[in-house]
Parts: structure tokens; C-alpha cells; sequence
């Protein structure tokens, strides 16, 4: 294995921490590993600190197949929170609207469900790192500023429903989906269409292309898979 000529890694992104953070730790460990200052290392399309699941990182060389890999397919496995909304469509804030949900059956899902398969069009969550004239937009609605994105058009190959909990009105689907899909967005989206409200409470991305979640190596358990690697060792000149 080497790392300088480049290697592609499939994390499991833990719940709580930035993709950044997970690709710091990774980079520190094989960093130490080579005996080198700063290994360049990259990733290849964020999973938000709230969302756990399939990171692929890429060293060395390696780094220049991210748009290739950013582009790939994903799937993720979601719950939604009908009957309510938060500024940021996940747990980051608190909620700050409820809506009527009487009238949600599974029917009614499985109906509003058929109008997101195929090529969509979505508008980003404002608390996102879309960029507005150069500025990051969830910094600038954390400064209390207008936050005016477009809409992107991306592609929903499958939604799948795997449970729903009329009492509790928790949805859990799974999607597979194209590159730059706020997954956020679509339970925004999913809420308003069932004439009510909705935002993640759970995500969890299983697969980018053909890396799955099952393959992935765990952040806690980096350092004992990088011991048991046959490692090209650089040696300083």
C-alpha cells in the first residue's frame, strides 16, 4: 500500500464531527504512520457533522479522482420527523414550526413519494456550504443575513420506504440519488408535499458508488487497521 501514490479509503463517519475532522484524524495517523510533516489527503463529497456513514478519503496522488468519485451514486438511509420543521431541516436547531398530521397514512406517503423519483428540481437548505458571492451560506445565516440560493437540478433514482411510525410519525426511507442531493432538503420538501412539515432526525449514508457502508473502516478503528497494512514507508533522502 502506498499512500503517496495514492490510495482511495472508505471511512465510516462517526455522528458529531465535520467530514473535515474525520479527514484531519485519517491524515494525522498516516501522517505519523510515514514519517511525513502533512500527507495531502482529501475527501470526496461532506456528510454533515449530524449525518454518519460512507466518506471516501483519497491520498497522495489519488486525490485527483475526487471529482470522479463525487460524482458517483449514492444511497443513504433517512428518518424524517413529520408535523414539524427546524431552521436547518436537521437536530442542529431547535424546531420552530409544527403542522397538522391527522391526515398522513402511509397511502398518502407512498403517493407523494412517486412525484421525487427521476430528474428533480431542489433548492439547497439555506444552513448549507453552498456559497453566495464567495461566502459560505450557513455562515451568513448565522450572521443573521439573506440567504437567496438556486435551485439545482440533481436525479432520485430510488425511494424506498423501510418503516413508518403513524404514533410517533417518524418515516425512515432509503435513497439512491446523484451527486449534490441536500438529503435535508428532501425531507423539507417530502413535508411540504404531504401538506405538513418534516425534518431529519437520522442519516446515515450506506454507499457511494460501489464502496458500502459494511466495507468502511471506523474512525476509532483506523489505527489498528493502519498497523496491519503492508505500508511503502517513505525514507528521507
Amino acid at each position: 500500500m502506498n499512500f503517496s501514490e495514492g490510495e482511495v479509503i472508505g471511512i465510516n463517519k462517526p455522528y458529531g464531527i465535520s467530514s473535515f475532522k474525520a479527514l484531519a484524524r485519517v491524515r494525522y495517523l498516516i501522517s505519523q504512520k510515514l514519517g511525513v510533516k502533512r500527507l495531502k489527503t482529501g475527501h470526496a463529497g461532506t456528510l454533515d457533522p449530524l449525518a454518519t456513514g460512507v466518506l471516501i478519503l483519497c491520498t497522495g496522488k489519488a486525490t485527483k479522482r475526487i471529482e470522479e468519485l463525487q460524482n458517483h451514486t449514492k444511497e443513504y438511509v433517512a428518518t424524517l420527523k413529520l408535523g414539524a420543521t427546524t431552521p436547518s431541516f436537521d437536530m442542529e436547531h431547535p424546531i420552530d414550526a409544527t403542522y397538522p398530521t391527522a391526515h398522513i397514512t402511509m397511502g398518502t406517503i407512498e403517493q407523494v413519494l412517486k412525484n421525487f423519483i427521476g430528474e428533480i428540481k431542489q433548492i439547497p437548505p439555506a444552513y448549507s456550504a453552498c456559497k453566495v458571492d464567495g461566502k459560505r451560506a450557513y455562515k451568513m445565516m448565522r450572521k443573521g443575513e439573506e440567504v437567496n440560493l438556486k435551485e439545482k437540478t440533481l436525479r432520485i433514482d430510488e425511494i424506498e420506504v423501510i418503516s413508518f411510525d403513524k404514533d410517533q410519525m417518524r418515516l425512515t426511507l432509503r435513497v439512491v440519488c446523484s451527486k449534490g442531493t441536500y438529503i435535508r432538503a428532501l425531507a423539507r420538501d417530502i413535508g411540504v408535499a404531504l401538506n405538513s412539515g418534516a425534518y431529519l432526525v437520522e442519516l446515515c449514508r450506506t454507499r457511494v458508488g460501489n464502496t458500502k457502508i459494511e466495507n468502511c473502516i471506523t474512525l476509532d478503528g483506523f489505527q489498528d487497521w493502519l498497523d496491519k497494512q503492508d505500508i511503502e514507508v517513505y525514507q528521507p533522502a
